[in-house]
């Protein structure tokens, strides 16, 4: 699995339902189409929707995103599609078998999305021997992948199954040679702590970290914070190398939200020459992270979307996207 930063083919996304969000549905169908504008300036976007939304996706989202009728649930491309791996020339999809986050949630439609895009791309299946999700795992292209053992080592998931078991079912189908593991938290949100809202490769020896304001209240998530950074702190990549670790502080003033709001821009999304990044409104949080972004990524754009109804959905621009990497 090639990192984020290997140049982009096209970028799949996903239209929302109104079974799923209900009386949000007009917000987050903004937020989807904001997004998908932005990274159409970047690269090509293809968004699924069902039969029924395909002529109200492309008004929303313009002439340059490609909307494409596949019935979906919902907007969580970077769980429910495929993630594609490469082996030269060779370009082919893992499908993580998608369960609903553990039998959390119904998800029917999106249960074939990744068949369904491989199918449609023309792209090789590799159907994984353990059940995940494409946010539960972050590479960083040589061989070293991060995940929470709350997202993957869950009876939700994958019963009966070890540590050694889902290690190997990662090396075969992603090419992971070194596993950096930490604790996550099971049961809290949907996703059981994906890797993606809390640390991301920004190249090989590089990871960004999602870090709480000094006075955050004590509880599980803070406790899973402290307990990711000792790990990666500590922690030496594929090549043997100790990691370098980059806070990325999240916002303090978000207003009034939701439990599950997930207010971190560590969901960011990468593009060619470009990252989309998450705005919050806190203004100095939002130029802060900027700022940290353009240092990490020099040379490309850094351009940030607001995503207010994607946060209450415990989700971001990360979670709603999935990249398919060109063929080297």
């Amino acid at each position: 699995m090639p990192e984020e930063t290997h140049p982009h083919e096209q970028t799949f996304m996903s239209w929302p339902t109104e079974l799923i969000w209900g009386a949000d549905i007009a917000d987050v169908r903004d937020d989807i189409a904001g997004v998908a504008r932005v990274i159409a300036g970047f690269e090509p976007v293809v968004l699924l929707a069902g039969p029924r939304d395909v002529k109200a996706a492309q008004r929303a989202c313009g002439s340059q995103v490609e909307v494409v009728s596949i019935p979906v649930d919902d907007l969580w491309m970077r769980d429910i599609g495929p993630t594609f791996v490469l082996d030269g020339k060779k370009l082919a999809g893992v499908d993580f078998h998608f369960n609903g986050w553990g039998g959390k949630q119904e998800h029917g439609r999106d249960s074939g999305v990744a068949r369904e895009i491989l199918a449609m791309e023309k792209v090789a299946r590799i159907a994984a021997p353990i059940v995940g999700e494409g946010g539960s795992i972050e590479v960083d292209g040589v061989g070293t992948l991060m995940a929470t053992e709350s997202s993957l080592i869950n009876n939700n998931r994958n019963p009966g199954k070890t540590k050694a078991d889902i290690e190997a079912a990662l090396t075969q189908t992603v090419g992971a040679t070194t596993f950096i593991w930490v604790k996550g938290v099971k049961g809290k949100d949907v996703t059981d702590c994906h890797i993606d809202a809390l640390a991301r490769f920004s190249e090989p020896g590089v990871v960004v970290v999602s870090t709480p304001p000094e006075d955050a209240p004590q509880d599980v998530w803070t406790a899973a914070y402290d307990q990711a950074h000792a790990v990666l702190r500590s922690a030496v990549d594929a090549r043997g190398k100790r990691l370098e670790l980059v806070e990325l502080p999240e916002p303090e003033d978000v207003g009034r939200r939701g439990e599950g709001f997930l207010a971190t821009y560590v969901n960011y999304y990468v593009v060619n020459g470009g990252v989309v990044l998450p705005r919050f409104g806190d203004k100095k949080a939002d130029r802060d992270a900027v700022s940290i972004i353009r240092e990490l990524y020099p040379g490309r754009e850094v351009v940030q979307v607001g995503v207010d109804t994607l946060g209450e959905g415990g989700g971001g621009i990360h979670c709603a996207t999935q990249q398919m990497p060109k063929r080297t």
